[in-house]
């Protein structure tokens, strides 16, 4: 009886250890990890405390399983799709309303630190992101996943990592306001855009983060202009 708590504290342990390794870069984001015969000679631990150990850390999303493929560290270890449960809340005008007042507490300082702190290569990033929204619009595309790619390089560039850990936070809101809206404010939208994007260009972090504010103030009363519209349909 006192076999199964040994092996599950166990296999804790060993979900430590490839998690500490992980973090460390010894494999990196993407990497398929040794097999699990090595695995087991490396922790010198049995094939079932692997197996649990692994299943410990998919749990966690550090490690994911291709059937046939072997075992891989995920693209964004320890971040889930939908962290807050979004997708369970009933009213999704409220809830584009409610995310995009948090965003408002938050990205105006994060696009001020990107115009801060972002590298050559992120400010080209940046606008090259800019630029796939613009094209989507003009295209008559829907423009969601490069929306999301925008806000995400922005923080990314802000070399904050707590910053860059609410991209789920972030890029759930813009799907949410382009769903209920259905896509209707994208005139503004390229507009906004371009100015944060050129203001962090020029490293001004005060414009930058006046033309974030700018964007999420318009998205926030259009959510509020057209819901309003649609509770009277």
């Amino acid at each position: 009886m006192a076999e199964r708590p040994r092996r599950k504290q166990l296999a804790d342990q060993v979900a430590e250890e490839l998690q500490e390794r992980v973090l460390k870069g010894e494999w990196k984001p993407g990497e398929k990890l040794p097999t699990e015969f090595d695995l087991i000679e490396d922790l010198n631990v049995g094939r079932g405390t692997v197996r649990e150990a692994v299943k410990i850390l998919v749990t966690r999303n550090v490690l994911e399983i291709r059937r046939g493929n072997g075992t891989y560290v995920v693209e964004n270890p320890g971040q889930v799709e939908d962290p807050f449960g979004f997708a369970f809340y009933g009213d999704k005008w409220k809830l584009a309303e409610d995310l995009c007042e948090v965003r408002l507490l938050l990205e105006p300082d994060i696009a001020a630190l990107a115009a801060a702190r972002a590298t050559r290569e992120e400010v080209d990033y940046i606008l090259t992101c800019c630029e796939a929204v613009e094209q989507a619009i003009h295209s008559g595309q829907s423009h969601s996943a490069a929306d999301m790619e925008f806000h995400g390089a922005i923080a990314a560039a802000s070399h904050n990592h707590v910053m860059a850990s609410m991209a789920p936070v972030i890029q759930k809101s813009v799907s949410a306001f382009i769903e209920v809206t259905n896509s209707s404010l994208t005139e503004m939208t390229i507009q906004t855009h371009r100015q944060v994007a050129d203001a962090i260009a020029r490293h001004d972090a005060e414009a930058a983060g006046a033309a974030m504010r700018e964007h999420l103030v318009n998205n926030r009363d259009h959510i509020v202009t057209v819901s309003r519209g649609a509770s009277f349909v």
